[in-house]
């Protein structure tokens, strides 16, 4: 790649920022950002989350991915956001290209443009990107030069719709992934890159880690249905599995945390404290694609926090996980942190946590050096029945219980989640919600002898995902999620004792119909993504961008040639014969017991967790030769013993 090619647009770039909004966001050079010499490098990756930088920067995968790559001899990694319309045309009025934030070179100079989606609402967000970069938007057009776009992130476990636009997508944990497709890149180029882009991507394709779309046929049914997946050139494999990283103390990252220039979502350091989830929620596709639970050590985890810290200067840490709460050793974990930050007001947060972990010693330990902000807990569905059928056995008894703990040592506010369209769901169910929610105000007004306290109630609706026990339910259609949802508020507005003291903030059902269509669509809804691309179609995640209109009138337009329609992929329940759309791509998940456990479901049957219980055979742990890796470790968070002097020596046994 010649310099002139790479050359930083920032001059040309710079000219165009007075005339938009927030052009912070724009200029890089944020703390522990890493620019390294272009001519020393010879595999160059661009890393893109696919949404604003207030949303993308602090995500924590590509912050790993950034900093793994960057510590490779011979490697960079730059990264590249979503440009708001504002920008995106004066770029295209002034010719400037999308660019990395790091050192505002175009993004086509690059030999990778990675892609983490973490939401399929990003993907008219991604043509935009590839648009702006000169890069062809489908993969089939594109030449030697233009980048390797690959997917990755929980999207890409279904990454069908976007096959006609990426060249490859990685499934599961990235930090292993992205150096053996590295050592595949320098080889490939090393050799002067012999059979072109075409030789490349068979040589990703036969490590039987990464997919490449473009290897496989899809053959359809009259009916619409796949009929089969199949590989068209021999060597490549019939499924890919994905990348699990065990040992997470080996890995970890973020070392250097990024602290953003303008505001974004999350102002403060992360750390997870472990992967994985086995709880079993049934809707829950984090949960499913990302076990088996894989946690980070006591010592491992306070390493993290000390080292992050001093490189960012923040002051609140958030202990991340699927359901921080299960750490084998949270409570030593809060309380070591607690003790050993309590003169720096470091805060502590858990961004979700479980009912029935909660209990109030690990509450003060939160909120010790910090503020008292509000407590969210999420029982998910309204009624005892439904909470069998999703698997979150959370009892009635337990949430006021723990409520009555929060509103009694001085909480004033709880924010309870749920959702509305669940499989089996009855408006009884949903309007369930409102009684849970008068009882819990009732119980803070009793334990706190106040009547000043509050609880909000949100509501999402729920869209079925892959490599779930749920892949096979119909989703509620729009009409009825909101028909219930209207329900459900008139019974709370009309509760004159409590409606005043319960917030109520919900979702109407359109979005979750376009993310339906997108979460379990296969390749014929790439069709649909580029006529809203092509329509003006940008931002979906967002609410004053988004168009339901739009993308129905496109979907309408883009599927009759192909004789199935919005309803066919979203509100159609699934066989057990039918193929699905991502049943070649391995989530380790066995078919035969998803499907079990979507059966268990109908009857109200719930499951264990196996990280306390026998093995339930889901097969991730014999098929992906992966296991639990759970503490305790025995250990405690010793506080440092001198402030601020030299770093506490790393080689501690673990």
């Amino acid at each position: 790649m010649s310099a002139e090619v790479a050359a930083s647009v920032f001059p040309q770039l710079e000219a165009l920022l007075p005339h938009v909004q927030k052009p912070i966001q724009y200029v890089g050079g944020e703390l522990n950002s890493t620019v390294k010499d272009w001519d020393s490098c010879d595999v160059r990756w661009a890393l893109m989350y696919p949404d604003a930088y207030e949303v993308g920067l602090p995500n924590q995968g590509v912050q790993i991915l950034y900093e793994v790559l960057n510590e490779q001899q011979g490697v960079l990694a730059e990264r590249t956001y979503s440009v708001w319309p504002d920008l995106e045309e004066l770029m295209r009025e002034h010719g400037v290209p999308q660019f990395t934030v790091d050192s505002h070179r175009p993004v086509k100079a690059f030999d990778v443009l990675g892609l983490s989606f973490s939401t399929e609402l990003g993907y008219t967000n991604m043509l935009a990107a590839l648009d702006l970069s000169g890069i062809p938007l489908e993969a089939k057009d594109r030449g030697l030069d233009d980048p390797i776009v690959m997917a990755g992130g929980h999207a890409a476990f279904n990454p069908e719709p976007i096959a006609d636009f990426i060249d490859c997508a990685v499934i599961g944990d990235g930090e292993q992934a992205v150096l053996e497709v590295t050592a595949i890149i320098r080889a490939w180029k090393a050799e002067g890159r012999p059979g072109g882009r075409e030789e490349l991507l068979f040589r990703l394709a036969k490590t039987g880690g990464v997919y490449v779309p473009g290897f496989y046929d899809v053959e359809y049914l009259p009916d619409g249905r796949i009929a089969r997946v199949v590989p068209k050139r021999s060597g490549v494999p019939w499924r890919v599995s994905k990348h699990t990283v065990m040992d997470l103390d080996e890995w970890p990252y973020p070392k250097q945390p990024l602290v953003p220039l303008a505001e974004t979502v999350h102002e403060r350091m992360s750390v997870e404290i472990f992967r994985g989830c086995t709880r079993g929620c049934r809707f829950c596709q984090a949960g499913m694609i990302t076990r088996p639970v894989r946690e980070r050590s006591i010592t491992g985890i306070g390493d993290m926090v000390e080292q992050g810290l001093k490189a960012t200067g923040f002051e609140e840490v958030g202990l991340l996980s699927l359901s921080s709460a299960d750490h084998s050793e949270i409570g030593d974990i809060a309380k070591g942190l607690a003790d050993r930050y309590e003169d720096d007001k470091i805060g502590l947060s858990l961004p979700s946590t479980r009912v029935d972990a909660f209990n109030i010693d690990l509450a003060n330990e939160l909120t010790r050096n910090g503020r008292r902000s509000g407590l969210t807990f999420a029982p998910e569905g309204g009624s005892e029945r439904i909470r069998k059928v999703i698997n979150k056995m959370v009892s009635e008894e337990d949430l006021i219980r723990t409520v009555a703990t929060a509103y009694g040592n001085g909480w004033r506010q709880v924010k309870l989640y749920f959702m509305c369209g669940l499989p089996t769901e009855t408006d009884d169910d949903v309007l369930q919600i409102a009684d849970m929610a008068t009882k819990v105000i009732a119980k803070g007004r009793e334990v706190s002898n106040s009547n000043d306290i509050r609880c909000t109630v949100s509501i999402g609706g729920f869209v079925p995902k892959p490599h779930t026990p749920f892949q096979w339910a119909p989703q509620l259609s729009a009409e009825e999620t909101d028909a219930r949802l209207e329900k459900l508020r008139n019974k709370i507005r009309g509760d004159k004792k409590y409606g005043r003291s319960i917030g109520f903030r919900y979702h109407d059902g359109k979005p979750g119909i376009v993310e339906g269509l997108l979460s379990r669509g296969d390749r014929r809804i790439g069709a649909v993504i580029r006529a809203v691309y092509d329509d003006g179609g940008r931002f979906d995640g967002w609410r004053e961008h988004f168009s339901y209109d739009r993308w129905m009138r496109c979907a309408e337009k883009a599927l009759a040639p192909f004789g199935v329609d919005v309803d066919w992929y979203t509100t159609r329940e699934r066989t057990y014969e039918e193929v699905l759309p991502w049943d070649h791509l391995d989530s380790g998940l066995d078919k035969d017991w998803l499907w079990e456990d979507w059966q268990d479901a109908l009857d109200e049957t719930e499951v264990e967790d196996c990280r306390w219980t026998p093995c339930f055979d889901c097969g991730v742990c014999p098929q992906m030769d992966t296991a639990i890796q759970i503490g305790p470790t025995g250990k405690k968070l010793l506080p440092l013993s001198v402030k601020n002097a030299a770093p506490a020596p790393s080689g501690h046994e673990h």
